[in-house]
């Protein structure tokens, strides 16, 4: 992968298929270790951001492990089991330092059109989720990613932090919150634009719109793509030493298409989502911060509901959900025969397995399909008690697809997370699951260029670089607490966000 092999055996160094984030940043990380390389991205629809990484569509924006009380499952003894929030903690304090890194060398602009501050606060109700969210801040104040994290009990310190939620609610009901000022809210749909219109004004990249990846075959050493142009009808070989399959929920089918042994046994539960979108504007303004709360049994991590303060296209806005649903497409934009056409002699028993380990899933589904709007109307009630139906309208958000993947013991287990598919030789790498993907990207990105690109991983030249891009690349920040605070001092600064 150097300068003098470009294009030679009229391959292209780097196939990217898929216009999102995950794409995006492994395109600007290989861009910025290997200017010179070729990369060729396709996307079967036309414009960047369409599917999971479009505001609207993303489940959860900023995640950090804050406020997402799922990250901090409590343990058959009672404890709270903290690893997955400090991991997520740690990626998305990595996000920001390459973010900081774009903006300071201008590669992208303006980070106020992408990231703003916004407190992250956790809300619960009733005597045993409030000592949940006790030994949950307790539990957290042991790592340093978390200091500066507050933990009130007193309804009239919560009517102050969201005046909202607390107006008209019972009194005599137990009630607590935690808040971390540091929280952010991210528009990963304009971070994604901002990325490609950089990748686009590159040499040796090329961005194919309306190109649908149909085949993928190994053949002497490098991947035969097969692609079509949705516009034209054309289809055409493409060949290229190294694959990305970053389609979101249109990743499985590819991953299948490839043939790697490695991708074997892997199946895809589809999840899809909806919002109510608030409507009005007064109401819109009283409310500023991401509250999130419990998940129902049985409800996957994405429809863990909160009441969301985001910044979409310019303007603020108010979102409560999201609700779940269930459809056989793998994107939003996808086909009805996407889950019945993924279902493979190799994946059928982890996806069996999985399904009879998960009917309460099920069920949930189920009754979410047939919730009515006064029945969405009554969970938002439980977080705004003031809500009034002709303040709200429901949106479509995105599609997400759940990880099935072989288990020795269960046949196969529903992962609710992401996995980073990779073949033994290096030459292809899949990504597959949702949350809590966009936010740790660059991490995921990271830990794939390890494996598939380890020997250049390893040289001084990409070493140097890594690190200037992410000053902390190979050190720990969970219980560095001068790292930590010297980070986010500077990232702070570079995205122009508020000191906490």
């Amino acid at each position: 992968m150097t300068a003098k092999n470009i294009n030679s055996d009229k391959a292209t160094d780097v196939v990217l298929i898929g216009a999102g984030i995950m794409s995006a940043t492994l395109g600007v990380l290989l861009k910025e270790l290997e200017p010179d390389i070729s990369v060729q991205i396709f996307e079967r629809l036309d414009v960047v951001a369409a599917e999971s990484s479009d505001a609207w569509n993303n489940a959860g924006t900023g995640h950090s492990a804050f406020c997402e009380l799922n990250y901090t499952p409590q343990l058959p003894d009672g404890s709270v089991e903290t690893k997955k929030a400090v991991a997520i903690a740690e990626s998305f304090e990595v996000s920001k330092q390459f973010w900081s890194f774009l903006v300071q060398n201008k590669i992208i602009d303006s980070p106020e059109n992408f990231i703003k501050s916004i407190p992250h606060m956790s809300f619960v109700w009733g005597a045993d989720n409030v000592a949940f969210l006790k030994k949950r801040y307790d539990k957290l104040q042991e790592c340093d990613l978390f200091k500066g994290m507050d933990y009130s009990e007193d309804p009239a310190q919560l009517e102050k932090w969201m005046p909202l939620v607390m107006a008209d609610r019972d009194p005599s009901e137990k009630v607590a919150a935690t808040r971390m000022d540091l929280g952010t809210d991210v528009n990963f749909g304009s971070l994604t634009r901002k990325m490609f219109n950089h990748l686009q004004e590159m040499d040796h990249v090329n961005l194919h719109f309306a190109h649908e990846v149909r085949k993928l075959k190994q053949k002497d050493g490098l991947w035969e793509i097969k692609v079509k142009d949705e516009t034209t009808g054309k289809k055409r070989i493409i060949k290229a030493r190294f694959v990305f399959i970053g389609a979101g929920g249109g990743s499985l089918p590819l991953l299948e298409k490839s043939d790697i042994p490695e991708g074997k046994g892997f199946g895809g539960f589809p999840v899809s989502g909806q919002w109510l979108k608030c409507t009005n504007p007064a109401v819109i303004e009283k409310h500023n911060a991401k509250v999130y709360g419990k998940a129902s049994v049985g409800a996957p991590p994405m429809s863990v509901p909160h009441l969301d303060t985001r910044m979409i296209d310019g303007k603020k806005a108010l979102l409560f959900g999201p609700y779940a649903g269930f459809s056989t497409r793998f994107l939003k934009h996808g086909s009805l025969l996407d889950l019945p056409l993924s279902i493979k002699v190799n994946n059928i028993r982890p996806m069996i397995a999985a399904g009879l380990d998960n009917l309460p899933l099920t069920k949930y589904l189920i009754d979410q399909v047939r919730q009515s709007p006064e029945d969405r109307m009554a969970a938002l009630r439980e977080y705004l008690p003031t809500a009034r139906m002709e303040d709200w309208e429901l949106e479509t958000a995105g599609q997400r697809v759940q990880v099935i993947k072989k288990h020795e013991e269960h046949g196969g287990i529903l992962e609710f997370g992401t996995e980073v598919v990779t073949a033994a030789d290096g030459s292809i790498a899949a990504l597959l699951g949702a949350s809590p993907g966009a936010s740790t990207a660059v991490s995921i990105m990271l830990t794939l260029m390890e494996r598939c690109f380890s020997d250049y991983v390893k040289t001084p030249k990409w070493q140097e670089k890594l690190k200037e891009m992410i000053p902390t690349y190979g050190k720990s920040l969970s219980n560095d607490p001068e790292l930590t605070e010297k980070v986010r001092t500077e990232t702070t600064a570079a995205l122009k966000l508020k000191m906490a």
